[in-house]
């Protein structure tokens, strides 16, 4: 042992105080925005086909092209993976608090700009529109492994888990809002227009500009949450491990969290010195030393990550789709614009509040008990058990008799995701890394997972569509159908159950037991690895 500082014990060891809550707040705000953000594009990408490039004369309302459908749905995505492991780095490099106000000020300008997407033709808007969701993404990506670092530093190590996964938590909320939002504003316009449905009159279904303000409106609200929070997110102190095991200034992380823990603690400076100078704390991600310490634990967080965001995604952002396949959203030619906006926005918040957001919280409540690695891996299991169940019954759950029965189903997948690796892929990556590489770990780990996204988005766009050439969307190929997809979304979820035999279990630990920060040469190595596929 090195020694062991006092300023970073009495944050494992500190009960569970006002901090604790206000940090869950000011990083759960982030991150309620980072999905809002995300996940509202779903709801109006049918309104946007409809308002751009539907032709009157055409029996059924217009759809976005196949490119632009892909380009507005994943162009967010890419940009979250740049951020993700750019802003990852930059806050090992710069401290997390110095760029945790960078990235929450992009999501706020960009998703005002986004609304304002502006151009003479429907092209002119959707690339305004895409360039805006790029960088709106790249800050969203940012607040990825910065909100997760800065909680699981702050946190103490009996109730870590529970603190990461609350802030995770709001995820759930910011799809939910999304859902409420769009079922507001259009049902404010349903009823103010009170229009025909496109079979009965296809020029009268569409009031322009009026309906144009819609999806502005949608878009533009996820920077009301992410500006409220602004202020509180700057006046946070940086966390004692950055400014003490990184920055290496004992100074400054005593007094900062002698405030936060209302108690007297010393400027151990000889400590940190012998810590931060130890051979053990010196090599970087690229090393031999990484690789022989860490290197099955960042594929592990990675692949895992990758694999459930492939299904997560996919689910999330085309759930509307399997719901007009199974008839649960009517046709779109007997709906006018916003009343199939108002559709799709009931059936993603009854999805979202029946299903998404009570996993998240059976996480909150149950990670600290039976632990990331059981939890993870049962997630993983019946996630696959009902992805089967539906796609070897499919004709069944069709029919319209059982339609409430697919929508049981499809809800206990999305349960089962978040409780289960939606919030391990992102708590674990924050605990089991060195400090001064956790941001940057914690970005690669989520990168991938965006990776996975981006194949799932793309791949289920097109996979998804009938294997019968006069049932497909207007301009796409044939694909294997939604059956076969939801097979293929089985096959995956299996393979992330494989994959999770190589994640740690962080359980009852503190951050340098797990990262071996205050032990010296072979005792540091057996400390990472003793943790390495097992559960405590």
């Amino acid at each position: 042992m090195t020694g062991e500082l006092g300023v970073l014990n009495a944050l494992d060891v500190a009960k569970t105080q006002w901090y604790h809550f206000t940090a869950i707040v000011i990083a759960g705000m982030g991150f309620f925005t980072d999905a809002y953000d995300l996940f509202c594009i779903s709801l109006v990408t049918k309104l946007l086909g409809r308002i751009y490039y539907t032709d009157p004369a055409a029996t059924k309302p217009g759809t976005l092209p196949p490119n632009v459908q892909s380009a507005v749905t994943c162009v967010a995505l890419c940009g979250t993976l740049a951020g993700q492991l750019f802003f990852g780095w930059l806050g090992d490099k710069m401290g997390r608090k110095k760029v945790y106000g960078l990235t929450l000020m992009l999501m706020v300008v960009c998703s005002l700009a986004s609304g304002l997407s502006f151009g003479s033709s429907a092209k002119g808007v959707m690339a305004t529109l895409c360039f805006f969701r790029f960088w709106l993404g790249f800050g969203i990506g940012g607040d990825y492994p910065l909100s997760a670092t800065i909680m699981s530093e702050y946190a103490n190590k009996r109730t870590r888990g529970a603190f990461i996964a609350s802030v995770f938590a709001m995820q759930g909320f910011g799809i939910l809002s999304g859902g409420i939002v769009a079922l507001i504003v259009s049902s404010a316009f349903d009823h103010k227009y009170m229009v025909p449905s496109y079979q009965e009159n296809a020029k009268a279904s569409l009031v322009i500009p009026a309906f144009d303000y819609v999806w502005r409106i949608i878009l533009m609200f996820g920077a009301v949450p992410a500006a409220l929070t602004f202020y509180w997110r700057m006046k946070m102190p940086e966390t004692a491990r950055y400014t003490a095991l990184v920055a290496k200034n004992a100074k400054q992380a005593a007094a900062d969290m002698s405030k936060v823990l209302n108690v007297d603690l010393k400027a151990e400076e000889e400590i940190v010195q012998k810590i931060t100078e130890a051979d053990n704390n010196k090599f970087g991600l690229c090393s031999k030393e990484f690789v022989k310490r860490h290197g099955l634990h960042l594929v592990g967080t990675a692949t895992t990550w990758f694999l459930l965001d492939i299904a997560f995604f996919s689910q999330n952002l085309f759930q509307k789709d399997v719901f007009s396949a199974i008839g649960w959203i009517p046709p779109a030619e007997e709906m006018n614009a916003i009343h199939e906006v108002y559709m799709i926005a009931r059936a993603q918040t009854l999805i979202a509040l029946c299903g998404a957001v009570p996993g998240y919280w059976f996480t909150v409540a149950l990670i600290d008990y039976l632990g990331r690695f059981a939890i993870q891996l049962i997630g993983f299991f019946f996630m696959t058990v009902f992805m089967f169940a539906l796609a070897i019954s499919y004709n069944h759950w069709t029919k319209k008799d059982n339609i409430i029965g697919f929508v049981v189903i499809y809800s206990l997948t999305f349960f089962f995701s978040n409780f289960g690796p939606n919030a391990t892929t992102f708590i674990v990556p924050a605990e089991i890394f060195p400090a001064r590489l956790r941001s940057t770990c914690h970005g690669i780990s989520a990168a991938a997972g965006k990776a996975g996204a981006i194949v799932g988005a793309f791949g289920f766009l097109y996979a998804a569509q009938s294997k019968d050439p006069t049932k497909t969307d207007k301009g796409y190929p044939t694909g294997i159908g939604i059956k076969n997809s939801l097979f293929m979304l089985g096959v995956v979820n299996f393979f992330g159950m494989l994959f999770t035999l190589l994640v740690p279990e962080p359980k009852g630990k503190s951050l340098e037991e797990l990262s071996g920060e205050n032990e010296e040469g072979v005792e540091a190595i057996e400390l990472a690895r003793s943790a390495r596929t097992t559960p405590v």
